[in-house]
């Protein structure tokens, strides 16, 4: 029974990473398009600021006075804080091939685009080798997991001896 169980959950991981290699290149056009958008924003800004003989700094410190300035302030900053970190997810994991980007969960830390990824995502069948790589680390993770808490269920409910 429990070799069924470790085999069914290798089975589900197999089937759930193999989809990594493709999602994670639906993420990766996603935020190349927030990136764009971004930039210009940004760009925006800085020129405006440069043009003023303020840096980017300065110029946001000159943006208060009122409830309309201090929630524009506070809007750019945070627009520049997300443009320069996903600048930086986007360098890194536009570099990396679809194993290496597996091996950086923390590159895919913004949830708004990982859940506009699922939400479009469609599965399909892993043919790349990356794909069948991930399959095969799926596989051994769900079995594992699986095994683990099962065996480790067993030994709990009936000791030793059966373990």
């Amino acid at each position: 029974m429990i070799r069924t169980l470790a085999l069914a959950g290798g089975l589900a991981g197999a089937l759930g990473l193999s989809q990594f290699p493709e999602f994670s290149q639906q993420y990766l056009q996603r935020l190349s398009g927030a990136l764009d958008e971004l930039r210009g924003v940004v760009v925006a800004f800085d020129t405006t600021a440069t043009a003023a003989g303020l840096t980017r700094e300065e110029a946001l410190s000159q943006v208060r006075g009122n409830a309309v300035t201090d929630e524009l302030r506070e809007t750019m900053a945070t627009s520049i804080r997300r443009y320069e970190r996903l600048s930086q997810d986007y360098d890194r994991l536009a570099q990396a091939g679809p194993l290496e980007r597996l091996a950086q969960p923390w590159r895919f830390r913004d949830t708004t685009l990982v859940q506009r990824t699922a939400d479009d995502f469609s599965p399909a069948v892993p043919v790349t080798p990356a794909g069948v790589v991930c399959a095969g680390l799926g596989f051994a993770a769900g079995w594992g997991l699986v095994a683990g808490l099962l065996y480790g269920l067993r030994r709990v409910i009936f000791g030793r001896q059966f373990a």
